[in-house]
């Protein structure tokens, strides 16, 4: 079993102090293993992984109709590996390096858009008391 990477704990930390709950795999197998067992808001999907390719892992996802959103991360900067991956069903596609805030505006976006039909805040409607607004990027009623 290969080391959780410096590069993977990074990323994990980062969106750990911004209140996501992460989990991590290793490689290929890994992934594939925990995708077939458990639905996910969104997986961060390196296309290189040790031991397989990450875009077979998406069609994986597509395949089974999962609606996990999916931002492909890659060092690859080409637009015709751009093109590909979103063609595939990828939600966004990001390229090393990048900032980690642009990384979680994006994960937002695509939370955002699948889950709450692209709006930041919703309402719940009480018949007994006032309604109540939640705004999710304020984290506030």
């Amino acid at each position: 079993m290969c080391a959780k990477t410096l590069y993977q704990q990074t990323l994990s930390n980062f969106l750990i102090k911004e209140n996501f709950i992460c989990e991590l795999a290793e490689n290929f197998q890994k992934a594939d293993e925990k995708l077939s067992i458990y639905d996910y808001d969104i997986v961060l999907l390196d296309i290189t992984l040790p031991d397989g390719n990450g875009l077979s892992l998406l069609n994986s996802i597509k395949k089974h109709q999962k609606k996990t959103g999916v931002i492909i991360i890659s060092a690859k900067n080409s637009l015709d590996d751009k093109i590909h991956g979103l063609d595939l069903g990828a939600d966004d596609y990001i390229t090393k390096p990048f900032h980690l805030s642009e990384l979680n505006s994006r994960i937002k976006a695509v939370l955002r858009r699948k889950q709450f039909d692209g709006s930041d805040s919703f309402d719940f409607i009480c018949t007994h008391l006032n309604n109540i607004r939640i705004s999710i990027n304020a984290r506030s009623f």
